[in-house]
């Protein structure tokens, strides 16, 4: 318990940080672009509470850190609503707004591995505090990333692919949308399971999500070690 309280220290500021920021960076370049949805219900804006899902912020994160005895956190912000009708140029728009979310959180990455930097001027046993949390955030934001650009409905590249595929087979992607979680959980948790039983690699969110997020994490790396 003692362990995973340590854990949860340091990584609930940065998953909340990471999520609301996501979800209000769609909500402004929406409303930007037309559509004042977000705007009208207070979802553009940096308060927390605003973003916070009782099952994906909370719920979510506290049951994957508990059932994996603290080596894994994960969570999402409620979604902020949008209706792509009213945009200026609705595929084109959808694009903008579903990508808003995956660089906000490239940026906050980019924004921490910068501050690590400063982390040390910190006196006293605050210092390994924000270093870890500061970590933590590159991490998690990293993740977010990579992980909302599968293309797969609802997560935002499967937005991006309806965006940018001829109109049947954007039709025929879209419908996958009210599937999309439990195809998303059979990938991540069902097929490794499976492969282990078979003696196969079925790892697919390794290569889907990870292997392209330590790609990433060497490029800000490097950006952050010569910006710093």
């Amino acid at each position: 318990m003692e362990r995973i309280l340590e854990l949860a220290a340091i990584w609930t500021v940065p998953i909340l940080l990471a999520v609301t920021l996501h979800e209000a960076a769609h909500g402004w370049v929406a409303w930007k672009l037309g559509d004042d949805t977000a705007k009208r219900l207070g979802r553009v804006t940096f308060n927390p509470i605003k973003h916070i899902d009782p099952f994906g912020t909370i719920l979510l994160p506290a049951m994957m850190l508990y059932a994996s005895s603290g080596q894994m956190m994960f969570g999402a912000a409620k979604p902020v609503p949008v209706h792509f009708g009213r945009l200026g140029s609705p595929r084109r728009d959808m694009i903008l707004v579903a990508l808003a979310g995956p660089v906000a959180n490239i940026l906050m990455a980019y924004a921490a591995a910068l501050a690590l930097h400063l982390a040390h001027f910190i006196p006293g046993q605050a210092a390994t505090w924000v270093f870890l949390n500061l970590q933590s955030a590159v991490y998690i934001n990293l993740l977010l990333c990579v992980f909302n650009l599968i293309p797969l409905p609802p997560l935002d590249g499967g937005r991006v692919a309806v965006g940018l595929l001829p109109a049947p087979l954007a039709y025929q992607l879209a419908r996958l949308e009210r599937f999309g979680i439990i195809i998303l959980l059979l990938v991540i948790f069902v097929l490794p399971w499976v492969g282990r039983q078979v003696g196969l690699d079925l790892n697919f969110f390794w290569w889907l999500v990870m292997a392209p997020m330590d790609m990433l994490f060497d490029v800000i790396k490097i950006l952050s070690f010569n910006g710093g």
